[in-house]
C-alpha cells in the first residue's frame, strides 16, 4: 500500500516536461538563481540586476510562473517574486549542476 502512495506522487513525463521547458533559457536560469538569493525581488530589481530589457524579463518571469516554478505577489504597482516549492527543487539542482 505504501508503494501506491509513493507512485501516486510521481510526476508524469508530461508534467516534468512543463517544468523543464519552463527553465530552458539562460535568462530563466539566471532569474531562478537570483530569486533564490533575493526572495521577494521585484521585476524592476531583476531587470536592473540582470541588465536586460523589462519586456524580456517580464516574459521570462511569466513563463516561469506558468511552469509552476515561481510565485507572484502583487504589492501595488510592484510584483514580488518568490520560488514555488518546485522552483526551490530546480534551484537546488541548478546549484549542484553549476559545480560539476
Amino acid at each position: 500500500m505504501v508503494y501506491n502512495a509513493v507512485m501516486a506522487k510521481m510526476k508524469t513525463a508530461k508534467q516534468m516536461e512543463r517544468h523543464l521547458k519552463g527553465m530552458a533559457n539562460h535568462y530563466r536560469v539566471g532569474i531562478l538563481l537570483l530569486i533564490a538569493e533575493r526572495d521577494g525581488i521585484t521585476l524592476e530589481d531583476i531587470v536592473e540586476t540582470l541588465g536586460a530589457n523589462e519586456k524580456t524579463i517580464g516574459e521570462h518571469t511569466r513563463r516561469l510562473y506558468h511552469a509552476g516554478l515561481l510565485n507572484k505577489k502583487y504589492r501595488g504597482k510592484f510584483v514580488e517574486h518568490t520560488l514555488s516549492p518546485y522552483g526551490k527543487v530546480f534551484v537546488r539542482f541548478l546549484q549542484s549542476f553549476q559545480k560539476i
